[in-house]
């Protein structure tokens, strides 16, 4: 490939660039103070001036669609929802932040320096046409997101979770550069539309080739708690500061779904052999989507039974992925997922944020009886939680409902019909342990957590993703139509 850039590509990355020089800002400042903290406020109105930057660069060059970097870069539809998407995950996980005491201390400034930095990671990975950039960027995120739990100020769980995420995570990354070390060595080339010319071929006849396609799909499959790579999942999340696990649950999953994306976009699942890896594809979504619900139902605590759900959604995505990736009607299945991986970052940021709302100190656990009559004392919070809990359930008219059934369509349409009929037994049962927490807060009295009123940034956060959970809901068919137009690039 060509490895001159001009100035253009430049202009292109620019999102990522900004949140890098954002993130740097409120460290130079501590330095020039002599190591004391500057007042969060202003370190986080240096965070946002990089996010609102970004986004607006992100905006105007989403009509170009091109290649950067000697190809190793590629600007599409979803790179564009990607960026944009980031950059929305991250701006409510740092209001969330601000107001939490295990995370807002005299490390805001490494905090927020670290979660850009996070975000821009992120960013590249889903900008991503090169599976060495693919590997870097993961690197980038995940070195961030280890320091970043490591970092909060409760003494035990968050190191337990930083030490197992670091462990299972460098395990994931070192089978995921094994397999491209396979692809490289096949196919002589990383980058995914040179794959595409081959792939589909290779895969049948090369042995090596398929060891090295699995073996990246496994490294993926860690990154977002697939079963059965599934098991570091609940423990981090319940280890790490709430804002942080929102923004970790959200985040990795947006991208790195669309880094699968791009990889099935290279036709590598119409092999002939490559039948035996959608099959197995398939029951890994069905043993994620199972084994979290089934997981989840068993939880008393809220933070860990969303924890488990998360497993259970990165198994509803991998439908949408495979759909995408068997050619065909392949475009359904890659608008179904960009649109489930929007509905379901707005619903996670929503309900950890309701988490944060009764967290007084860094070690506190919300269990889910401690719920009750919180309909009585802060209805407009209840009716909000209430709300992204149905969605996450599935239930219309919410976003979450139509994110499912676009899933499901693009399944039956490439004649995955028993998967779809897996993703519904499974939505079923999901709902048991979803409407466990809004019956206690509307059915039962007895004493209960107060919500902390000081939190007004975090109460607006879960205010908006509910009410972006009913919009978006309503007008479902115009948004998804949008998202079509979008993704008919990749």
């Amino acid at each position: 490939m060509n490895a001159a850039f001009n100035i253009l590509d430049l202009l292109i990355v620019s999102p990522a660039l900004v949140l890098f020089l954002a993130s740097i800002m409120p460290l130079t400042i501590k330095v020039l103070r002599g190591n004391r903290e500057q007042n969060p406020v202003a370190t986080l109105v240096w965070a946002f001036i990089g996010l609102v930057a970004a986004a607006g660069l992100a905006i105007s060059t989403s009509g170009i669609e091109q290649m950067a970097f000697g190809g190793a870069l590629i600007f599409d539809g979803v790179s564009t929802w990607s960026t944009l998407i980031i950059i929305l995950i991250t701006g409510f996980s740092l209001l969330m932040a601000k107001e939490n005491p295990a995370t807002c201390n005299h490390q805001f400034s490494e905090f927020v320096f670290l979660l850009l930095n996070a975000a821009a990671g992120m960013i590249l990975l889903a900008w991503s046409n090169d599976l060495i950039v693919t590997f870097i960027s993961v690197e980038i995120m995940s070195l961030c997101l280890y320091i970043l739990i490591a970092l909060s100020q409760e003494e035990r769980l968050s190191k337990e979770a930083a030490f197992k995420y670091f462990i299972l995570g460098s395990f994931g990354s070192a089978i995921f550069l094994y397999g491209i070390a396979f692809i490289f060595g096949v196919g002589g080339t990383t980058y995914l539309n040179e794959i595409t010319n081959f792939g589909a071929d290779l895969i049948s006849t090369n042995r090596l080739f398929l060891i090295g396609i699995v073996l990246t799909i496994v490294g993926f499959c860690f990154k977002v708690g697939l079963a059965p790579f599934h098991a570091w999942s609940p423990d981090v999340y319940e280890g790490s500061p709430t804002p942080l696990t929102g923004f970790m649950a959200a985040g990795v999953k947006v991208v790195v779904f669309a880094a699968l994306l791009r990889l099935f976009s290279t036709q590598i699942l119409t092999g002939v052999r490559a039948f035996d890896v959608a099959v197995i594809l398939q029951w890994i979504a069905v043993a994620s989507m199972l084994l979290g619900n089934i997981a989840a139902l068993l939880q008393t605590s809220l933070k860990r039974m969303l924890a488990y759900s998360s497993i259970s959604h990165s198994g509803y995505a991998v439908i949408g992925v495979i759909a995408a990736g068997l050619g065909g009607e392949d475009l359904l299945g890659a608008s179904g997922t960009v649109f489930y991986i929007f509905a379901y970052t707005i619903v996670t940021l929503g309900t950890f944020g309701f988490v944060c709302l009764f967290e007084k100190r860094e070690n506190t656990m919300l269990m889910i009886d401690d719920l009750r009559g919180l309909a009585s004392r802060s209805p407009w919070l209840a009716l909000s939680m209430t709300v992204l809990l149905l969605s996450l359930a599935g239930i219309p008219p919410t976003v979450g409902f139509f994110a499912k059934f676009f899933i499901f369509s693009a399944a039956i349409k490439q004649g995955l019909i028993w998967l779809a009929i897996w993703g519904v037994i499974n939505s079923v049962i999901s709902v048991y342990y979803y409407l466990r927490p809004i019956v206690y807060m509307y059915m039962f009295d007895g004493p209960a957590s107060d919500v902390l009123e000081d939190r007004q940034m975090t109460q607006f956060s879960v205010a908006i993703m509910a009410g972006i959970v009913v919009i978006v809901g309503v007008m479902a068919d115009p948004f998804y139509q949008f998202v079509v137009r979008s993704v008919a690039s990749l």
